[in-house]
């Protein structure tokens, strides 16, 4: 069954034993921060803030910050399974026979439930507030790092529409806090919520915009999630929770919201205004600098009676979005490999933030495959941004960073292996030489081959006789040695 809502998913995070409630009076102002920080950095639980200073509504941190709470939120128990199911989602199957008739039935039945339902009211609307009533003060949004530019929403869900076609987009875009009705929208260039805005500014037209904050947890992850451009987050938020998200009209906007929304923003952005946004300490664990940005302005609030607000930190991993981009990862490399097939796994570790490191195992199959592989990743939609791209031969785990880094550090000539290109870079990437542009880097970490101009001999890898495995298996029991691997286990 699909959570209803977040109260709903808090609840299953308390009976599974993921959640603690933080009785002790707590600021908003840095504090809150500081203790998810250091759960995030011991791996612990989601966090309920039920005392916040100056507040009446509890504040939800770290909810999706494990596999385990990310799977709980997509209600699967293998996020790689889920992955499978996504290319059924979004392949454009043409049955030509009737067994391929037979098969596409069920992805039929489950697409059919996923489509958004509009409802004529919802929760998100019990309480209403319009123009001068509109004050985002009353909201306990977080002051995450000491020199943030003030206070941030950051878990949004952002809805525009397209200002020609009408296609709606949802997006998580941070929104720096300025005053009681005003705040920054950052949405990057290269983002589907700013492609809205610079179309409607070539009209010198406002856009207007929704703020979701709180819907059901597989609408929080889509807004993430790197779909095509003309694909409905919220379609694909239904196919997620195999149940449709309930939509409402807006109150003083031509947008539809999620119906169990805990709290929406509604309003517009103006053509041409721009208001410096930031610094904000950001999920590279540096402070991206501040810089003008479209300045959003509230003319509605609405909330539930019983509205709890969720956030987030970024900052040094291990943070909550570490996960959120992981589950990306395995939900989407089903679909890259429909594009690679060659492609055996993908590891794109918390310490490389996204975007700057990736591990790629692949079926070599021809002299500079590992380029050709390189080369195609940066072709395909978000991985442009990847700054650092390493291939391996498909025997290696690449989960397994000891043995990537081994690898790595055996396997390459410099020189030869090390290649680099120019392209897109991550809005956030404060080494690039310009903003949005810079180069990249690709290494080619596989066993190198006669064709490939190495003419020494290559040598085996080190193994043990499995002969010899076997009988040191069945006496090692005997051997009195466990106790010493599950110290090493523990880090002692």
């Amino acid at each position: 069954m699909a959570y209803k809502d977040l109260q709903n998913f808090i609840k299953a995070l308390e009976e599974e034993g993921e959640l603690v409630r933080i009785k002790e009076p707590v600021s908003p102002n840095l504090e809150i921060s500081e203790i998810t920080d250091r759960v995030c950095k011991l791996y612990g639980p989601a966090l309920l803030f039920e005392n916040v200073q100056g507040y009446d509504m509890p504040v939800l941190m770290n909810c999706f910050g494990s596999f385990r709470r990310m799977s709980m939120a997509l209600e699967v128990d293998s996020l790689d399974s889920l992955g499978d199911e996504i290319v059924n989602f979004m392949e454009a199957e043409a049955p030509n026979t009737l067994i391929k008739k037979l098969k596409i039935i069920p992805k039929l039945k489950r697409l059919a439930s996923a489509f958004p339902k509009m409802v004529s009211h919802g929760p998100c609307q019990d309480i209403v507030l319009k123009d001068e009533e509109v004050d985002l003060t009353k909201l306990p949004v977080l002051k995450c790092w000491p020199d943030d530019g003030g206070p941030f929403i950051t878990l949004p869900v952002v809805f525009t529409k397209h200002p020609e076609t009408g296609i709606r987009n949802a997006g998580m875009y941070r929104m720096q806090v300025y005053d009681r009705n005003t705040t920054g929208m950052h949405w990057h260039t290269h983002k589907g919520g700013a492609h809205h805005y610079r179309v409607a500014e070539r009209r010198g037209e406002r856009l207007e915009v929704a703020v979701a904050i709180g819907p059901d947890p597989a609408m929080t992850y889509a807004a993430t999630a790197p779909l095509p451009d003309d694909m409905d987050e919220a379609l694909f938020a239904g196919f997620l929770r195999q149940a449709p998200v309930e939509m409402v009209q807006c109150k003083t906007v031509g947008l539809e919201v999620p119906a169990q929304s805990q709290i929406v923003l509604e309003g517009y952005v103006e053509p041409g205004e721009r208001r410096i946004e930031g610094p904000f300490g950001d999920h590279t664990g540096y402070y991206s600098l501040a810089d003008e940005y479209p300045v959003f302005h509230v003319t509605c609030m609405t909330m539930r009676k019983d509205a709890i607000y969720p956030s987030t930190i970024v900052g040094q991993p291990p943070q909550e979005d570490c996960y959120m981009a992981k589950a990306t990862e395995r939900l989407f490399l089903p679909l890259i490999k429909k594009t690679i097939p060659e492609i055996m796994d993908m590891n794109l570790p918390l310490e490389g933030v996204f975007h700057n490191l990736a591990f790629v195992s692949i079926d070599k199959r021809y002299p500079g495959h590992a380029r050709k592989v390189v080369n195609g990743l940066w072709g395909l939609g978000q991985m442009m941004f990847c700054k650092i791209i390493c291939i391996f031969d498909k025997e290696v785990d690449v989960q397994d960073l000891s043995q990537v880094l081994w690898r790595l550090g055996n396997n390459i000539d410099p020189e030869r292996d090390i290649f680099f290109t120019h392209g897109p870079v991550d809005a956030l990437d404060h080494a690039a030489p310009l903003p949005h542009f810079g180069s990249k880097m690709g290494i080619d970490c596989t066993r190198k081959w006669p064709e490939e101009g190495f003419e020494r001999e290559w040598p085996a890898v080190i193994e043990m006789d499995p002969e010899v495995k076997a009988k040191i298996d069945k006496m090692w029991d005997k051997l009195g040695l466990n106790s010493l691997a599950k110290k090493e286990k523990n880090g002692c």
